[in-house]
């Protein structure tokens, strides 16, 4: 019986798919260090005790919530969300957003809380213990933990667990706004690039008529959608919780704050720590206009009841741009309003045109140079969003993809004096230690890159620095990015305009073409690719792409770079053919020298 219920990793699992983590066993015999097989041993010896142990803990899982969380399970109330009922009261702006979540409504109501958390165990505030049950290695002095970590999203979570695997004493606490696994797992990366791989299903099946397939028309089920997206998010979010635990860590649910350099509150306990990790991350900006009340953020389109017909998005970013994709490709009719020029500022210009020229040619509509400046509703789902310009759309969904900003506020950063920087931003040094000296913080809380894989980057760091013995910084040079838009856009490296002012004289060479997949689909699309070059050392200092799988191509190239590859070298490679990528060590010529004049005028001069 044992044998049956309790896993390698120490947790006993009871039919029908309720777990718990078998805390009282494990502090005696499955120290968090320990490898899997010494844990099999364990467990095979243990198992003639199957039947008393079974028992025993049965009537313990009455108050172990899963995980191991102890205390009283509250009844929880299903989120409440009509088709596109999310507002600014439930939306609020950073700044206002704590005295919001703390006055308006219990955090575990919020529309955008994921199917796991609103319907698990895990949702109660309390704490799961981990593996060691508190053991550690280490000297916590006159301090409970050698580790606070406020915040459990990516970076969180990384420095937790590596820290805990380095023998510190690590507690975890995180509101659960969003969930365990913060913004990527459960309302980012995640769940959208899953909205964009379904999105891509109308034009495959278009694609496919090319190579003598006929499909009748798809008939979108948006509501099979959003469950099975679900599913996955909440087997994610259990798998945070356990791997957390499993490795030694303490979670506590529920909005911790800053009392000073080595305390934090939760409700009403305190809890003291020799150091603290901020690493809250971002939230959503929403605009000061007229009528914000009826737009959406990227936290809850991702719970739509129904598809949008009419949306309109407001923003020129990441998320602005994966969204026109996303929602165009499921039918919806999408007006994209960008204040500039061109989308995706920062990146290659070449790039960023050539996508938005793909977009407008798919069919999104891009005003360009405005801004919305109201929105008035006039029924059930149906609004006006005016222009800047002038212009009047009507819109069934408004999204703002705007910008995200540090979620640093009510967390007490003023109690202790934390310097702030820029954006609410938490201001740090090159290892993330604040002015405070005992406290941290890592990820998108701070002014760095905001992307998941850095987040992760600076907490393992700060985890092999701190306790580890190993000290290091994370490496943001070179951090290879996608934007999967439709099509892709990938990137490693500088931008042309960049390259020009560090390196003063620069090669450009540039590819645009058909894929051979289209000789035969049919389709219009077309890729571009594009090489920087510094010219006095011969080395690569900028790779681009805009087309199918960029992604996935630049993230071999982007290792590439990082090991400083010069374009000899780069041309002596031997392509895969036929792909698209074997056009980056096939572009032999370059398209253009350009050299930063004296009064910074680019001096192009065709090689």
């Amino acid at each position: 019986l044992a044998s049956k219920h309790i896993s390698p990793c120490g947790s006993l699992s009871f039919p029908p798919r309720r777990r718990t983590t078998f805390s009282t066993m494990e502090y005696a015999a499955f120290p968090a260090r320990r490898s899997r097989t010494s844990r099999l041993g364990v467990l095979t010896a243990a198992s003639a005790l199957g039947l008393v142990a079974f028992a025993a803990v049965r009537s313990t899982y009455v108050s172990l919530s899963l995980g191991g969380a102890v205390g009283q399970r509250p009844a929880t109330t299903a989120a409440k969300v009509s088709q596109f009922s999310m507002r600014s009261a439930v939306v609020p702006s950073p700044l206002a957003f704590g005295r919001t979540m703390a006055q308006n409504a219990p955090v575990n109501d919020m529309p955008w809380r994921s199917a796991y958390l609103r319907g698990s165990p895990l949702s109660a505030r309390g704490m799961s213990v981990g593996a060691t049950g508190g053991a550690h290695a280490g000297a916590t002095g006159n301090y409970e933990y050698d580790l606070f970590v406020i915040g459990a999203g990516s970076g969180g979570v990384r420095a937790s667990r590596i820290s805990a695997g380095h023998g510190a004493k690590v507690a975890v606490a995180d509101d659960l706004d969003v969930g365990l696994g913060g913004t990527c797992v459960n309302v980012g990366c995640v769940p959208k690039k899953l909205f964009a791989y379904g999105s891509e299903i109308t034009t495959e099946v278009k694609d496919a008529a090319g190579f003598g397939w006929d499909f009748a028309s798809p008939d979108l089920q948006w509501s099979r959608l959003i469950e099975n997206k679900d599913k996955e998010i909440n087997r994610l979010n259990g798998i945070y919780e356990r791997m957390l635990t499993n490795s030694g860590v303490d979670v506590i649910k529920g909005r911790a704050t800053l009392v000073d350099p080595h305390t934090v509150a939760v409700g009403d306990k305190t809890y003291s720590a020799e150091k603290i990790l901020v690493a809250v991350g971002g939230w959503p900006v929403i605009p000061d206009i007229p009528g914000k009340e009826h737009v959406i953020t990227s936290n809850e389109i991702f719970y739509l009841k129904e598809m949008p017909k009419k949306a309109v998005i407001l923003g020129s970013g990441y998320i602005a741009v994966e969204f026109a994709g996303i929602l165009h490709g499921y039918g919806s009719n999408v007006d994209l309003i960008i204040r500039r020029d061109s989308i995706l500022r920062g990146f290659d210009k070449d790039c960023s045109d050539y996508l938005r020229d793909a977009m407008i040619g798919q069919g999104i509509n891009i005003h360009k140079g405005t801004e919305a400046t109201a929105i008035e509703k006039r029924g059930e789902n149906d609004y006006l969003v005016t222009l800047k310009d002038g212009t009047v759309l009507e819109a069934d969904c408004i999204l703002a993809a705007i910008g995200r900003n540090p979620k640093t506020t009510n967390i007490g950063l003023e109690n202790v004096g934390i310097e702030i920087g820029k954006n609410g931003g938490i201001a740090v040094k090159k290892d993330g230690q604040t002015n405070i000296p005992s406290i941290y913080a890592v990820g998108d809380c701070t002014d760095t890159l905001q992307l998941t894989p850095v987040a992760l980057a600076e907490g393992h760091c700060f985890a092999d620095t701190q306790f580890g013995n190993n000290p290091r910084t994370a490496d943001l040079e070179d951090v290879a990015t996608a934007v999967f838009s439709h099509p892709n856009l990938g990137t490693v490296g500088l931008p042309e305009d960049a390259a020009l002012e560090k390196y003063g004289k620069i090669k450009v060479y540039k590819s645009e073409f058909r894929p051979l997949k289209h000789t035969v689909s049919g389709s219009t699309e077309r890729s571009f690719m594009k090489i920087i070059v510094d010219s006095a050392s011969d080395r690569v200092v900028g790779m681009h792409m805009v087309g199918a799988h960029a992604g996935e191509m630049m993230q071999g190239f982007a290792a590439a770079i990082k090991m400083r590859i010069t374009k000899k070298q780069l041309d002596s490679v031997i392509g895969i053919h036929p792909t698209s990528a074997e056009e980056f060590v096939t572009m032999r010529t370059a398209s253009y020298e350009t050299e930063k004049a004296s009064q910074g005028v680019p001096q192009p001069a065709m090689a």
